[in-house]
């Protein structure tokens, strides 16, 4: 790279293949402010080896269906995803050495093997002094975004009384699954803050909302409210209007990428809790913190309650205990970072109140990540 001249710098997205992944690396690439480039991969379903054993090769890609990975090489690679890591290893090989990788998100092969790794507690990603341990996902809501979708939305929105309550729902997720049972929960503890507030509800699903959460909420006729039920590709989707109009917000959980736009607005953020009792997430993030005695106390404070429990949960929940830790993520970590800081609280918890500045998280990964490009080969 010219030193002399930074915006020269070649960046390439080696696309990841989950839509949360490829926001944070769009965001992160938009905020570095340099031209860059979209690689999108097909991969075999059937290579094993470069899959198991993280190689430095392209036997896991379908050449003849992906973008072209020729010369003249980048300087920065941005990836995540598991079957990316040994294409950004080849890359930088073709490269002489020259090109810097930066892997977002959960990592499988030793971090030695990239220049910076930007992770969150959720996954459990070795210390190095190359990893940066952010509170939450890269995100792409800032306060343009928001006050553009501001703008567009309040007037769609003006019949309906402020303040606002904003709740955004998510789905199943690893040991948490988010069923009838749960959305009862989340439709009575939402009416009731909107209650209290004689406001309105704002409610908006997404791709993994089960039709059970969304029929619940279409259901109640207590408080007045806006609900959208989620469309692939929706030009129209109230999802940025609804965050840039909340007055609070409830959030489900078990999206952690959702609560970190949602902590971006500054408004207050209510965590929901998928679970009950022993398969409860506040009772998880106790055990993670080590307080066996908080945790015992949210089974006792929820005997009765019922809650969802689908197999795959459970065979996760396994799988987080005894298994391989690479091959789970506990979001119970990010949890507790989160009331710990005071970012945020449990749905019927006090809350600490608004926040008086945005997360420095985008701040840190764009001195690391302009750090590498600096010390770059020429």
């Amino acid at each position: 790279m010219n030193r002399d001249n930074p915006v020269a710098a070649r960046v390439w997205i080696v696309d990841a293949y989950r839509a949360g992944e490829q926001t944070q690396l769009r965001a992160l690439a938009e905020a570095l402010a340099l031209p860059w480039e979209r690689k999108s991969l097909h991969y075999r379903k059937r290579e094993i080896r470069t899959n198991l054993f993280r190689g430095r090769d392209l036997h896991g890609v379908d050449r003849s269906r992906s973008d072209p990975l020729s010369p003249p090489w980048p300087d920065l690679v941005l990836s995540a995803g598991m079957r990316n890591e040994p294409v950004c290893r080849w890359i930088r090989d073709q490269s002489g050495g020259r090109t810097r990788i930066v892997f977002v998100g959960r990592l499988w092969a030793d971090p030695q093997h990239f220049d910076l790794v930007i992770t969150t507690p959720q996954y459990r990603v070795p210390e190095r002094p190359n990893v940066l341990r952010n509170d939450l996902p890269l995100h792409r809501v800032h306060p343009d975004t928001l006050a553009a979708a501001a703008e567009h939305w309040a007037p769609r929105l003006a019949h309906l009384p402020r303040p606002y309550i904003t709740v955004n729902m998510g789905g199943n997720s690893g040991p948490y699954a988010f069923g009838r049972h749960a959305a009862q929960c989340l439709v009575r503890d939402a009416v009731a803050l909107a209650r209290a507030r004689g406001g309105s509800l704002l409610v908006s699903s997404s791709a993994r909302t089960r039709p059970a959460a969304i029929a619940a909420f279409a259901a109640q006729s207590e408080v007045p409210m806006q609900l959208y039920r989620w469309q692939r590709n929706d030009p129209d989707n109230p999802y940025l209007g609804f965050l840039a109009l909340a007055d609070e917000l409830i959030i489900t959980a078990d999206s952690i990428s959702m609560l970190s736009e949602a902590y971006a607005t500054g408004k207050p953020v209510h965590m929901f809790d998928l679970g009950a009792g022993r398969f409860s997430m506040r009772r998880d993030m106790h055990l993670a913190a080590g307080d066996t005695a908080a945790a015992r106390a949210v089974i006792r404070q929820d005997a009765g309650n019922r809650c969802d429990i689908a197999p795959g949960a459970l065979a996760y929940r396994a799988l987080m205990r005894w298994g391989w830790k690479h091959l789970s993520r506990d979001i119970s970590r990010v949890h507790l970072e989160l009331i710990r800081a005071g970012k945020m609280a449990w749905l019927g918890d006090p809350h600490p109140g608004s926040q008086a500045h945005q997360s420095s998280d985008m701040q840190r990964a764009l001195a690391r990540v302009r750090a590498l490009l600096e010390t770059a080969p020429a």
